[in-house]
């Protein structure tokens, strides 16, 4: 993945019981800023609706437990999926103005990161068939 494959960046900082989403273009401007209820529709209506726009790349702060659930929706729809680990994160928050920590800010400052400094990302862990070969293989 490039930034040249990619058109619209969200950047989905993960909660609980609801996620904050930002999206940006190609240019930096803001496409969706919206908090997402932790539920597989909300997820996949910000997704078909950012998809339009061209190809997608969801990037979370936390791929695991509570991050799941987006990374499997994205994954099923075709959306490329990464990960901005915590350091990442923190050095990346410092270079922006602002200093409140907020799950909007948090949104953005993945989505920025994404789109600004791609080497930063993770990849966000193996999908569901890679699992289940895994499974296999290991009896």
């Amino acid at each position: 993945m490039t930034p040249d494959d990619i058109d619209v960046w969200v950047g989905l900082d993960v909660g609980k019981s609801a996620h904050h989403a930002h999206a940006l273009d190609h240019d930096g401007n803001t496409l969706y800023d919206k908090p997402l209820k932790q539920d597989e529709k909300a997820i996949r209506t910000m997704l078909e609706k950012l998809s339009r726009r061209g190809r997608v790349l969801l990037v979370v702060d936390q791929p695991n437990t509570i991050g799941s659930l987006p990374l499997t929706v994205a994954r099923s729809m075709g959306v490329q999926v990464a990960y901005l680990p915590g350091t990442a994160m923190r050095r990346t928050a410092q270079l922006l103005p602002g200093t409140a920590k907020t799950d909007r800010r948090d949104a953005y400052v993945i989505a920025w990161a994404a789109l600004k400094i791609p080497e930063s990302l993770r990849d966000a862990g193996p999908d569901d068939e890679t699992l289940a070969a895994l499974k296999i293989l290991a009896g």
